[in-house]
Parts: structure tokens; C-alpha cells; sequence
């Protein structure tokens, strides 16, 4: 079992769910969930961005690119253009196959692009244990 701490950002209960139980299933159990991009943020740089947040940093970030208030690219711009994050690691989950919208991504410093929906062996291959 891994201590890693996860931060899963993630709009859609149904992707959460069937994420949860992937990353289960791999064998991480601390899992910290937000729910659009503004959350995320908070929890990663305090309230208003400036501060470290209650999550600390995580281990790695499972972000969804399409979410609410901030969108998924929009989080990552703001991870990577702050000194404390900007070598958090951070997997994109999409369900684009658009070779444009996973470059997009790549270009921004994810690790991987990943399927959503995910599944237990995609997360082995891909997730330091």
C-alpha cells in the first residue's frame, strides 16, 4: 500500500467514483477530493492562492481537464507559473482523444495523459508507488 498523498480533481461523481476505486485497487489510500479548479487551488495554495493550503503538497495531482469555475488547463497554467508547485507532478484524466487537446497538456508539464475512465492497471503503470 502506498503513503502517497493524491489530490483528485474531478466534477463528475460517477468519474470520481469509478477514480476512487482504481486508485483503491492500486493501493493508494490517501485521497484528498475537489470538485472544480478553484477548490483545487485552494487546497493546494491556501484561500486566495498565496498561502500553502491544508492539502500541503501532494504526492501527485489526478487532474480532469474539463471542470467548473477554473478549467483544468487553467489549473495547471497557475501550478506551474508558482514557485511551490511548479514541480508538482500532475497526470491529466481526459476523455479527449483530440491529439491537440493531449498535446495542450504535454505542453503544460503533465506526466501523462490518462483515459478517463480509469482503471486499476492504467494507475500501476503510470502512478510511482
Amino acid at each position: 500500500m502506498s503513503e502517497a498523498q493524491v489530490l483528485l480533481v474531478e466534477d463528475n461523481s460517477n468519474c470520481e467514483e469509478l477514480t476512487l476505486r482504481a486508485l483503491r485497487k492500486a493501493g493508494y489510500r490517501n485521497v484528498t477530493v475537489a470538485r472544480d479548479g478553484v477548490e483545487a487551488l485552494c487546497l493546494l495554495m491556501g484561500e486566495e492562492f498565496g498561502e500553502p493550503g491544508p492539502a500541503g503538497e501532494p504526492s501527485f495531482v489526478l487532474l480532469d481537464m474539463k471542470l467548473p469555475k477554473i478549467d483544468g488547463v487553467g489549473v495547471l497554467q497557475k501550478i506551474r507559473n508558482d514557485e511551490r508547485t511548479k514541480r508538482l507532478m500532475v497526470f491529466a484524466l481526459s476523455s479527449s482523444e483530440d491529439p491537440r487537446d493531449i498535446q495542450e497538456c504535454l505542453n503544460l508539464g503533465v506526466m501523462a495523459v490518462l483515459p478517463k475512465p480509469l482503471n486499476a492497471e492504467a494507475l500501476k503503470q503510470w502512478l510511482p508507488q
